[in-house]
Parts: structure tokens; sequence; C-alpha cells
């Protein structure tokens, strides 16, 4: 017998006045799967996040989260998944360990269980070192680590994390997602924001959302394997800004990106690259190089920068 997911979203709909936020969306997520959630700023992550956390009521569909259907348990919803935003909203003032242990005491864990719970998540978050220091205290990273931990505390079934890794180096971010897949190895089932498109290549799935749609959900691998009938160029001129607004107004381009000192271009397979970049002012060189979730992600929302 399958089991049942930890996640089902069928056709939710949330409308504020005549503005149709999300837009009829279906996807489901699995135990132990880690889920990527990625979309432009104002394409409806927040109001779906919102949603699936008990917090804001849908206007159509279903959704199911540990078993509980949001619209009509929102409350049992709470109790039943760990949330992790990305600002601090811990207590600073509190140490480390008088965090944990007001959240697991709002999940109502029994003393012990919250004594053992908490002294298993510092050793394994790497806190142990640091459970007297005040939260305001701590590096960025460390915020986050104990943010994670006052978030699974009282083992939720689902957990959703927003915008994890901002402003933490790359070496932490890498450590974090250590971190993540840890959890979900072990049967939690990961929902994830970020905008660092090169995490969600960490992530099993992947869904794009743009002006309220779906636009796509599927592994990274399969993503990328998309854009038949477009070819990605690297392309190396000597000064890229200067000619990025050139390279966008080109007949068979889709869109083109900075990508450090070159320009990566989404380009149609039909045009002749030797002929399309020679229309360009001053020598171009150029490569096909393999696609990246960014590239996806600039396809699927129609957009150049």
């Amino acid at each position: 017998m399958t089991a049942a997911p930890a996640v089902e979203v069928r056709g939710l709909e949330k409308r504020f006045g005549r503005f149709r936020a999300v837009k009829a969306i279906d996807f489901s997520i699995g135990r132990g799967e880690i889920f990527g959630f990625i979309g432009a700023n104002g394409a409806g992550k927040t109001t779906t996040i919102k949603m699936l956390c008990g917090l804001l009521p849908p206007d159509g569909g279903r959704a199911v989260v540990a078993g509980i259907d949001v619209a009509a348990d929102p409350e049992g919803v709470k109790r039943r998944i760990g949330y992790m935003c990305q600002k601090f909203a811990l207590y600073g003032d509190l140490t480390a360990t008088e965090n944990v242990d007001f959240f697991g005491g709002i999940y109502g864990l029994p003393p012990e269980r919250l004594r053992a719970r908490r002294v298993g998540l510092f050793r394994l978050l790497d806190l142990e070192s640091r459970a007297g220091r005040r939260a305001a205290d701590l590096p960025r990273g460390f915020q986050q680590r104990l943010a994670l931990a006052c978030a699974v505390v009282h083992e939720p079934a689902v957990v959703f994390l927003d915008e994890p890794t901002a402003g933490v180096d790359p070496v932490q971010r890498r450590a974090f997602w250590d971190l993540i897949y840890g959890f979900a190895s072990a049967g939690t089932a990961v929902f994830v924001t970020t905008h660092f498109l090169d995490e969600a290549e960490y992530c099993h799935r992947v869904g794009f959302i743009a002006e309220g749609e779906l636009a796509a959900v599927d592994t990274p691998a399969e993503l990328k394997g998309r854009l038949t009938g477009w070819t990605i160029y690297e392309l190396r001129t000597a000064d890229p800004a200067g000619t990025l607004s050139a390279i966008q107004a080109l007949p068979g381009v889709r869109s083109a990106a900075l990508f450090g000192e070159t320009i990566h271009v989404l380009a149609s397979e039909a045009a002749d690259p030797a002929d399309l970049f020679g229309r360009l002012s001053g020598p171009a060189g150029y490569e096909p190089i393999p696609p990246t979730l960014e590239d996806v992600f600039l396809h699927l929302a129609g957009k150049t920068p």
C-alpha cells in the first residue's frame, strides 16, 4: 500500500478581491522529500506557504498537510508542522537552550523528552558549545541553526523553511543543506523556498510558480531537460553590461543574463550562432553550455532581466 503524501494540494486558490494570487495549483510532497518552491517576488510563494501552514484560509481547492485538511483544522496543522522564516524570529535575550525549551514547551513536549530532544539537536547542529549564549549574540549561521532546532524540536511531519540560508556565507550554506538532508533522510518532508537557484539543485523536486500559476514541477535534471528547442550560450564580450540590451533585442533570443564577466543567452536552436552574435559590434566569443536552473527559471517566467 502506497503511503499518503506528507502534503497534497489540489486546485488550491487564493483571491484578494478580484486579484487571483494563487490559481488552482496542484502538487504533492512525499515523506522524506525535499521540495523546492521557486518564484519571483509577488509570484505567490508566500501566499501558498501561509495557506499550507494554516495561517490563511484558501478560497478554493484543497490542501492536506500531515494528514490534516488546512481549511477544516488549521490549528491542527500548526501542531504537526515546523516553520522557519528567513528573518531572525527567536528571542534574542534568551539563550539557545532557553529558546528551544520555550518552543518545545509550546508544543507540549514532556520535560524529559524535551531535554533529550534538545541534547540530540544541539549535538547534530553543532550548538553544544553555544547552548548558554544569547541568541542575539550568535553568528548568523548559528542563529539559523538554532531557528532550525526550534522548528523541528517537536519532530514535525513537515517543516517549512522560508529562505533558510539568507545572509549565510557559502560554507555555512552548504553545511546547512547537509543538515536538511539529514532531517529528510529521517522521514521529514521539507518544503523550502530559496532565491539561490544553485541551492534548488539540492532538492529532490522543484516547483516553479509564476503569476500565481505553477509553471512546472519536476526534478532539477528533468526541468533542465525541458529546454528542448533552445540552446544556452556563454557569451564573452569586452563590455558585457553594455552589450546585454543589444543581445536581448536579437531575433531568436529568449533571454539573456549577466553571469560574472560573461552573458548566458537562451537562443532558439534554429538560430545560427555565428550569424546571431555576428550582429553585435565588437568581437564576441561564445560556446554552448549545459543549462542551469536559473536558465530554466528565466525561460518559464518568460522574462529577460
